[in-house]
This record gives C-alpha cells, sequence and structure tokens, in this order.
C-alpha cells in the first residue's frame, strides 16, 4: 500500500491547524525553501507491519512472559492474559494508532492537537523513551560480547576457569555459566555502592550497539526498515530452530507439562492479575509513542482497527512460541541435573546397602549402576522412606530446578546459555540465540528512538531540517550517559532503570492519554473522527471500554505498584563472592534519591506545559483573540479533513463550552 502524498504534512494535515488567509498563504510559499522536508511514509502495508511487530516483541518475550506464565499457573494465567489483553490491551492500542494515523504526527504533536495544555504528555513519552534506550542498548552489548565469545570450542563458560593446580572456588560454589555472567562479562562489584572501574570489553560493545542504532536511524525510517526486514524476522527463524531441536531434547516434555499446567487458583491472587496487566501494557509497548510515530506514516484510510488486532495477537503468539522454546530448553537443562541428584544418592543408597542397612528400605535398582534409578523410582521412595534410613538425601525435584534462573538476565546469560553449552554444537546454537537477542532488542530500539525523534521532528522544524545530525547526536549523548552502565556496578543501574525509570511514567502516561480522549476530547468526538477516517464506524463498546474499563483498569494498575513500592521498599539483587549467590540488598538512601528523580523527572513535562499553556493564555488573551480572527472557520461535521480539531480553538470561536462525552 503506498501512502499518500503528504504536501501540508508541516503542521496542518491532520493537526488542528486552522486554514490560513491567502496573503499568509503566498508568504508562506515564498518560504518553502526553508522548509522542512515533508514526513516520509511507508512504501508497503509489511513494512509497516515489520516495524509495529518489532517493536512490540522484543526480549520481554523470551524472558519476561516464560517466568511470568510458569510462576503464575501456566495455563491460568494465559487465560488471564488474554482477557486482559482483549479488554485492556487491543482497545488503548487501537486508541494510539487511531490517534496517530489521523493527526500523522508524533506523540508531542498528537495530545497538543487535543489541547495544548496535554503537550506534555508527549515529552513525557519522549524523556521515558530516553530513559529505556540507555539501558536497552546495555543488554545489547551484553548479547554482541556472547556473541563474540560464542566463536570458540568449547565455549568459554562450559567449564570452571583454573587457578594454580585447582579449579577457581567461586565458580565451583556457583556454575561456570553463572561465573563468567558474573566476573567475565560484567566483573560486578558486590555492591551498587562500590562502582569500581569501567569494564573496557562491555564498553567497546555499547560503542558497536550504538553506532548499529545510529546507521539503522540515519535516515529515519526508510534506513531503518530496511534493517527490520532482517531483525523482525530472523529471530522467528531461530525460535522455530530452537523449537524443533528442543522438543527432540531428553526433559523437554516434562518442561513443557510444567509449564502449561493450569493452576486456576491464581485467579483469587491480585498479584498476579496486577503482574498479568503489567505485562499487556508493555508488551505492546503503550506510553511510548513509538506506536503513535508508526501509524502517523499511514495513508488515512489505513485499517488501523485491523491492525491493532493482528499486531496484539502476532506478539502473543510470538510470546507463546518463545515460552514453548525456552520451557523445552530449561526442561532439558532441568533433567540433566535432577538425574545427577538421583545418581548422587543412588551412589549413597548403595554404600548403605552394602553396609546392611535394611535392605526392604532400598528402592529397587542395579547397585552397581546408580546410573540405573529412574528419577520416578527414586522420588516415590524418598517420599514414603527417606526418613526412615540414616543418611542425608535430597529431593530431585525438576519444578524446582527449573525455577532458578529463569527470569530476565538470569534466563539468558545463564540458565538458557548453560542448557546451550550441553548441546552438541553448542557454539553454533549459542550464536545462533545471542544473534536472535540482538535483532530482537534493535527491531525494539529503532521503535523506542523514533519515539524519541519523530515528536521532536514534528514539533520543531529546525529540528526537522536536521534530522539526521539530531539522530548522531541522540545516539552520541545515549552513549555517553549510557557509559553509568558500562561500570562494574553497571548491572544494578540497569536493574534500577529498568524497574522503576519506565514502569510508573507510562501507566501515568497512558492514564492521562485515555482521559483525554475519552473525556477531554469524548469518545464519540473520537470514534466519530475514526469513521470519517477508515468509512465506517468501529463499534460503541471501545467508548465504554476508553471511559470505564481502560481508565480504571490503568489506575488500579498504577495504585497496585505504588502500595506495592511503600510496602516493599525498593531492593536489588546483588553477588556476593564469598557464598558465590545473590543477594537481596535494599537501596541506600542516595540510590532511592536517584530512583525518586528518575519518576518525576519523567512526569515533571505534564504540569509544567499545563501550568505554562495557562499563563500563556492569561498574559495574551488580546494577542490570541487577534490572532484567532485572521484566520478562517473549520467545519466542524463529521467529513471534516482534519479530525481531533483542537477543542478549545473550536468552541471559543462557536461561543460554547467544550462538551464532556456522555
Amino acid at each position: 500500500m503506498e501512502k499518500q502524498p503528504l504536501s501540508d504534512d508541516d503542521g496542518r494535515t491532520g493537526a488542528p491547524q486552522l486554514e490560513v488567509s491567502v496573503v499568509a498563504s503566498e508568504e508562506s510559499a515564498q518560504q518553502d525553501t526553508s522548509e522542512p522536508p515533508a514526513r516520509d511514509g511507508w512504501n508497503s502495508k509489511v513494512e509497516y507491519f515489520l516495524a509495529q511487530v518489532g517493536f512490540s516483541v522484543g526480549l520481554g518475550n523470551v524472558w519476561r512472559f516464560p517466568y511470568l506464565c510458569h510462576q503464575n499457573g501456566g495455563g491460568a494465567f494465559l487465560l488471564l492474559y488474554v482477557l486482559l489483553m482483549l479488554v485492556v490491551g487491543i482497545p488503548l492500542f487501537f486508541l494510539e494508532l487511531a490517534a496517530g494515523q489521523a493527526i500523522r504526527q508524533g506523540s508531542i504533536g498528537v495530545w497538543k492537537s487535543i489541547s495544548p495544555k496535554l503537550a506534555g504528555i508527549g515529552y513525557s513519552s519522549c524523556v521515558v523513551c530516553f530513559f529505556v534506550a540507555l539501558y536497552y542498548n546495555v543488554i545489547l552489548a551484553w548479547s554482541l560480547f556472547y556473541l563474540g565469545n560464542s566463536f570458540q570450542y568449547p565455549l568459554p563458560w562450559e567449564q570452571c576457569p583454573a587457578q594454580g593446580n585447582r579449579t577457581v572456588k567461586e565458580c565451583e560454589d556457583s556454575s561456570p555459566t553463572t561465573y563468567f555472567w558474573y566476573r567475565t562479562a560484567l566483573n560486578i562489584t558486590d555492591s551498587i555502592d562500590d562502582t569500581g572501574s569501567f569494564n573496557p570489553y562491555i564498553t567497546c560493545c555499547l560503542l558497536a550497539a550504538w553506532t548499529i542504532v545510529c546507521l539503522g536511524m540515519f535516515k529515519g525510517i526508510k534506513t531503518s526498515v530496511k534493517v527490520m526486514y532482517f531483525s523482525s524476522i530472523f529471530p522467528y527463524v531461530v525460535l522455530l530452530c530452537f523449537l524443533i531441536r528442543g522438543l527432540l531434547l531428553d526433559g523437554a516434555f516434562e518442561g513443557i507439562t510444567h509449564m502449561f499446567y493450569p493452576k486456576l487458583e491464581i485467579w483469587g491472587d491480585m498479584q498476579v492479575w496486577r503482574q498479568a496487566a503489567t505485562q499487556v501494557f508493555f508488551a505492546l509497548g503503550l506510553g511510548f509513542g513509538s506506536i503513535i510515530a508508526y501509524s502517523s506514516y499511514n495513508p488515512k484510510n489505513n485499517n488501523c482497527h485491523r491492525d491493532a488486532f493482528t499486531v496484539s495477537f502476532i506478539n502473543f503468539l510470538t510470546s507463546v512460541l518463545a515460552t514453548l522454546v525456552v520451557f523445552a530448553v530449561l526442561g532439558f537443562r532441568a533433567k540433566g541435573k535432577v538425574m545427577e541428584c538421583v545418581v548422587s544418592n543412588a551412589k549413597q543408597l548403595s554404600e548403605l546397602f552394602f553396609s546392611g542397612e535394611d535392605r526392604n528400605l532400598m528402592p529397587r535398582f542395579n547397585f552397581s549402576d546408580p546410573t540405573s534409578l529412574a528419577l520416578e523410582d527414586y522420588r516415590a521412595w524418598f517420599k514414603d522412606y527417606s526418613d526412615k534410613v540414616s543418611g542425608t538425601f535430597t529431593d530431585c525435584n525438576i519444578e524446582k530446578e527449573m525455577q532458578k534462573g529463569v527470569e530476565g538476565t538470569g534466563l539468558a546469560f545463564i540458565a538458557f546459555t548453560e542448557a546451550m553449552s550441553q548441546l552438541p554444537g553448542s557454539p553454533f546454537w549459542s550464536a545462533l540465540f545471542f544473534l536472535m537477542l540482538l535483532n530482537l532488542g534493535l527491531s525494539t530500539m529503532f521503535g523506542t528512538m523514533e519515539g524519541i525523534l519523530a515528536p521532536l521532528t514534528d514539533t520543531f522544524k529546525t529540528l526537522a531540517r536536521n534530522k539526521t545530525k539530531l539522530t548522531v547526536f541522540s545516539c552520541v549523548i545515549g552513549f555517553l550517559i549510557g557509559l553509568l552502565f558500562t561500570q562494574r556496578c553497571g548491572n544494578y543501574f540497569v536493574t534500577m532503570f529498568d524497574d522503576y525509570s519506565a514502569t510508573l511514567p507510562l501507566i501515568i502516561v497512558v492514564v492521562f492519554e485515555t482521559f483525554s480522549v475519552s473525556w477531554l476530547y469524548g469518545a464519540d468526538r473520537f470514534l466519530d473522527d475514526i469513521e470519517a477516517m477508515l468509512g465506517w464506524r468501529p463499534t460503541v463498546v471501545y467508548k465504554y471500554l476508553w471511559k470505564y474499563v481502560c481508565l480504571l483498569a490503568m489506575l488500579g494498575l498504577l495504585l497496585a505498584s505504588m502500595i506495592r513500592m511503600f510496602i516493599n521498599p525498593p531492593r536489588y539483587m546483588a553477588w556476593d563472592p564469598k557464598t558465590a549467590s545473590e543477594v537481596s540488598l535494599q537501596y541506600p538512601g542516595w540510590a532511592l534519591a536517584v530512583l525518586s528523580l528518575l519518576i518525576i523527572f519523567a512526569m515533571l513535562p505534564v504540569p509544567l506545559v499545563f501550568i505554562h499553556s495557562i499563563l500563556k493564555d492569561r498574559a495574551k488573551p488580546e494577542s490570541r483573540d487577534a490572532e484567532i480572527g485572521q484566520y478562517s472557520p473549520v467545519s466542524t461535521d463529521d467529513k471534516c479533513e482534519t479530525p481531533m480539531t483542537d477543542m478549545s480553538e473550536l468552541d471559543r470561536r462557536n461561543g460554547t463550552t467544550a462538551p464532556v462525552s456522555s
């Protein structure tokens, strides 16, 4: 689908602008040479889908969704997730798609078009996008580091390094993959208070990551979409390869069974509802402004309603596919560790057998071959007789084993990496996996950067004329600030930014977005604009979902997140080299202050722009009236080609009060 030409995109088409007089038009025509170029557009619908799906499908689908699904009821969590996606996620996704496509502006221009007082919502989205880009690119740097180390045989994390004539104790007490992650890759400090020096390898990888992002965004969507043809499709190829290989592994069936076993009782736990709603919220990328930016490059008659359902369900199916892959491979890893546990206990049993222990209490197996004791037989014996014989025995539980390190970086860089090291041809699978992570992260980074650049270039003509310079400058600044995360304590700052710099601000942004459209602008009015744009009217159900269900759900999620933060003070997981394990530590006072400033700084544009707009209106009432008099009235019928007209301007000229949608 070719994009329709936008000869008047520079602040007129789709934005709430009034038609200027003939004299003003002639004057502006003389200044065309100084105007920024017209906004780009997608060359085809395929490009748009690749961009939108690439942004919404990210690292969270691989290492966050499987963990939540496993911890919160398996199949029952899937049903809850689909329910929340249908009644909250898709309606809000459709709202952002329709607003961006109707107005053809970035997030700042969209909310400014409803009312200048609301432009701060768009600025807050830009700030949050910048925070996310800072730490998200560090994860890409880690992936690059592991990708570079995958071209070795054996892999450097397959066995513990030697120190003199003996193996490093810290590695023996943990595992080779854990030791490589904390000691070689991160060279981590004991706490966030101990900053340590810069990690030169991660610093170089971060520079490479920002260089790739800069080159991909160099000419806007015209260059980024070319990269997305690979970065958006390649992860699916890798996931399918891993799924086929994973299903052939011993333990894959047990892993998938544990994953999808339904536990319906979790529906009564409000914490599970909060986690499911949060995952829906972040999986679709709501509030970032990237959805709005991408849809703003669409033709006016594009069926954004169908797009909302299509992209959402592709995202969901990707999460399910990734979950199958993760738990097939983790099932293989867990089965191996559990069988090691069984063999160890079987050897102890054989010693008791030959030392005269009551043979009636012994499980039946070949005592000369401890590996012949099956897992099911051992667990049945352990349940009935373990407390009746001398010696200390452990319950070799595959469920507990699968719960170790299955979230976030622990899944990608420790648990999954360890499982791959046990596969034949481990360097190949390792390189494939980290190349997939790199591509997943890149497509999300392109969307995140577009959520920053598109609103700024749409709002400020100077930046639009120098978009390439703005892109390079943003990447340079991102790298310089990102050096914070390349210190030896950098992983702790990544955790801080991931947990707090985006969560609350984004929820607040979406609350403002939903309230602005459904109550201030009016849900009926918005549906009128969509009808004029698409040629048909979406169901009235959206009106009630936006006004009540979505808004109350987001307010409930915001309240639950804040209550949880106050009840459980923010903590982080630190590496203790003495015990060779993770320990939970509370953030120090200065870190809590930084954490609070991140949240405040992200939300500060909303009240500042609101106050500035009010003061500006009061300071220059006569100037505004004189300016309005220079323009001709805009038709307010349903067929107006400029939907989302600024209600404050329109109602002032019509002598009416802005209606509140019923």
